[in-house]
């Protein structure tokens, strides 16, 4: 997953999460919610290297 689908999803979950009854109130909302989300300039924390995952996750991605 990359850094715009989790900001995607965070939209859809803090944001979109009900019926908005036209465009300008969605523009509005989602301006609103990336003025706020900029602002908190939020980070993702990858608690692991890639060599790390690639260990974990060896029986799902066998070696060619």
């Amino acid at each position: 997953m990359n850094q715009v689908e989790i900001e995607l999803s965070v939209l859809s979950r803090q944001c979109l999460e009900r019926r908005i009854p036209n465009v300008e109130i969605l523009s509005s909302e989602i301006a609103t919610w990336e003025s706020q989300r900029n602002q908190q300039k939020p980070s993702v924390y990858w608690g692991f290297k890639t060599k790390d995952a690639r260990k974990k996750m060896q029986r799902l991605y066998p070696s060619i």
